[in-house]
């Protein structure tokens, strides 16, 4: 990994260095523009942007208190939440999640989490403000981003705003009713001609929620956030940026996993550079570097298991990397991008266990031990990818890319058990994804999309080397197979999308949808094995553990559609549908954390100083499940949901919220089931009640 920082840290200083003698002439600068980085994907240009990709939008009036990033996607198309809690909440797209999806910030950077239970999934460590929108690739239709699986999700930072130099700035708050819930947030950016910065803190303290039946659920936490992005413009066509941010959980209590959360602390630093218009052939080049490293404790002091077994969990992770990037154009209709990328996730830690009771008998004298966690464990991804987009004529766009992926893993301290199991050495493995897809204009107002993705997943460290932790759905202990081979999902995908201008009050009817496949090869999944016991509390149910597996037959299927007519100037009526069908042929059942077909119904207008929208959510039951993951049918279920916002005075805003209107008790099918908690059974998590909130901001 030194050896890319090194190649990445000489190739920037021989850019740099060579730019600055290119652009010594001296230049007019009263009219200098802002060079854009590549921390956004999709730009809104048909001939670059990839194929089949959707952007969401969030501006801070319609940002009404979301516990964390995560939040932002329940009302995306095609997403659900995995939830254990109020603050551990991980997205899933089309019944894919975890590193199945591409999770960066934007445009590379990464941090991993360091709990084996996702306590800490990339979604915590930054505050939903800070983000300005998503943009989300929906399967492996690009080589460019690093190894992809099943699809890509960046979350943009805010930027800085290059209407106006000198100071700016903005102060909002929040309140919640459900929970008794308070958001607080400051910014502020400095902007100059041939520099730039953007800080903002935030803190959030969010008590615990109580559902449709006014049960509360321990779901609480405080967290703090600050960041620093730093900026300067060498010339009008080269950039360098600079980003650091830390995020601090404390207290947080996760109502469907073992333990809580005593403090999560996280840094991320990233260093991003770019030089445009460099000639006739080579048209830019791109460099990103970051590093990122999660603390975490975990302990179960408020669990009724503390009466038997203290245990208390130190675990951290350091995730490294980096791109490098040229843009080049041979010839007039093709331009290439090629690069290459790196990605390293460390991790290590240890469980320190009181015992006080074994085997039903209280020991006169309670027993210490400690449990490797990690042992120790790494994985390093190294790509390279060319990627051709052709413009055959004006109205079609091809793109075609290939990608090599090499992978180096190892376990540096194993526990004696574990070595027993396996034949334990350093693994290096090869990983070849690819795509082509077509894009067709048919008309101004309708166009064509079709594609093939083949990604490719290498096992990550839990299916790897997790030592009898329970880390599903379910009570058994897991164990890792160093001996895994990658997943593979050859992903097809047709959509379309367009618009029809109307008359007589009708302003306009815009339509969109996407069907897709996917055939699985490798897919891994966790399966009982009667061969073996459990290690940790060894007379409780269930005795035998699973061990991670790949099957050989599984694929999946669905679609998402969208309708929306806008009337009378500043009204609309949107439609959105996600259904996704998932199959193990192997085991006979569906894949597990495949989401229920869903509706969504929207009704509101926007005009310039007052928005309002209610949004009716239709939410089918589930009975396609995955019993060998613990899976258990869920019923279906109706919410409404009404925001309301307005401009009262000039740079201020107010928003209102009513969610859950009807004070529904549901959970969703994703959601886990309780778990070491006094006062509930292994059932799914609810949702909130009816929650009422308010959002208030500044701006100067």
């Amino acid at each position: 990994m030194k050896t890319f920082y090194s190649v990445l840290l000489c190739a920037l200083i021989s850019i740099i260095s060579f730019s600055q003698e290119k652009n010594n002439v001296k230049q007019d600068t009263t009219s200098q523009k802002q060079i854009k980085l590549d921390e956004v994907l999709i730009i809104g240009n048909v001939k670059t942007d990839p194929i089949h990709t959707q952007v969401s939008n969030h501006t801070d009036e319609k940002i009404v208190q979301p516990k964390n990033v995560a939040d932002l996607f329940n009302n995306i198309n095609g997403f659900s939440s995995i939830k254990r809690g109020n603050y551990a909440i991980d997205p899933s797209f089309r019944a894919s999640q975890y590193e199945q999806l591409n999770v960066q910030y934007d445009g590379g950077t990464k941090a991993m989490h360091a709990c084996p239970n996702r306590m800490d999934p990339i979604t915590t460590h930054i505050i939903p403000e800070e983000i300005s929108k998503i943009e989300i690739i929906k399967g492996p239709y690009t080589v460019r981003y690093g190894a992809t699986f099943a699809g890509i999700v960046n979350l943009v930072t805010q930027k800085p705003d290059y209407e106006d130099y000198g100071l700016q700035g903005k102060v909002s708050t929040g309140y919640e009713s459900n929970g008794g819930s308070l958001v607080t947030m400051a910014q502020l950016q400095y902007i100059q001609e041939k520099y730039d910065f953007v800080a903002n803190a935030g803190y959030r303290d969010f008590g615990n929620y109580e559902d449709g039946n006014n049960v509360e659920i321990p779901s609480s936490f405080r967290s703090t956030d600050y960041g620093i992005k730093m900026g300067y413009n060498f010339t009008e066509n080269q950039r360098l940026q600079g980003h650091w941010r830390q995020s601090f959980g404390r207290d947080v209590l996760h109502a469907a996993l073992p333990m809580d959360t005593e403090f999560d602390n996280s840094s991320i630093l990233s260093l991003d550079y770019k030089i445009s218009n460099l000639g006739k052939i080579a048209k830019s080049i791109t460099a990103k570097a970051y590093y990122s490293y999660v603390d975490h404790l975990m302990h179960n002091s408020n669990r009724p298991s503390f009466m038997m077994m203290e245990a208390e969990s130190t675990v951290n992770a350091t995730t490294s990397g980096g791109k490098l990037e040229l843009k080049w154009q041979p010839i007039k209709k093709i331009i290439l991008f090629s690069g290459f990328d790196a990605m390293q996730v460390a991790r290590d830690g240890e469980r320190t266990r009181l015992v006080k009771v074994m085997n039903g008998t209280t020991l006169p004298r309670p027993m210490i031990f400690n449990d490797k966690v990690w042992q120790d464990s790494y994985i390093n991804n190294y790509g390279v990818f060319t990627e051709a987009k052709w413009s055959s004529n004006v109205t079609t766009n091809i793109t075609a890319g290939i990608r090599y992926d090499m992978i180096v893993s190892d376990i540096k301290d194993p526990e004696a058990d574990f070595a027993a199991m396996y034949d334990l050495e350093k693994c290096t493995e090869g990983n070849i994804s690819g795509t082509f897809s077509i894009k067709k204009q048919i008309a101004d107002n309708f166009i064509l999309e079709a594609a093939y993705g083949r990604g490719v997943r290498s096992a990550n460290m839990i299916e790897r080397y997790i030592n009898h932790f329970t880390v599903g759905q379910d009570p058994y202990e897991y164990i890792g197979n160093p001996n895994l081979d990658a997943e593979v999902n050859n992903q097809f995908e047709l959509g379309f999308k367009g618009y029809e201008k109307l008359e007589n009050g009708l302003n306009k009817f815009s339509y969109s949808t996407s069907f897709y496949y996917s055939k699985y090869e490798n897919y891994i999944v966790g399966i009982v094995d009667e061969s073996l016991n459990r290690k940790f509390m060894p007379m409780l149910e269930p005795i035998h553990p699973k061990v991670f597996r790949n099957i050989n037959d599984a694929y999946k299927t669905g679609f998402e559609a969208m309708t929306k007519l806008d009337f009378l100037n500043d009204y609309f009526f949107k439609a959105e549908l996600a259904y996704v069908y998932a199959k193990n042929q192997d085991l006979k059942e569906s894949l597990p954390l495949t989401p229920p077909f869903t509706t969504r119904l929207v009704l509101g207008f926007e005009k310039e100083h007052y928005w309002f929208n209610a949004q009716y959510n239709l939410v089918s039951k589930q009975d396609n499940i995955s019993r060998s993951f613990g899976e258990i049918k869920t019923d279906g279920y109706q919410t409404l949901d009404l925001r309301l916002g307005v401009k009262p005075i000039k740079n201020v805003i107010l928003g209102v919220a009513a969610l859950n209107i009807f004070d529904r008790a549901y959970n969703n099918h994703l959601n886990f089931s309780f778990t070491n908690q006094s006062d509930f059974g292994r059932t799914p998590i609810t949702e909130p009640g009816r929650n009422i909130s308010g959002f208030l901001q500044y701006k100067f």
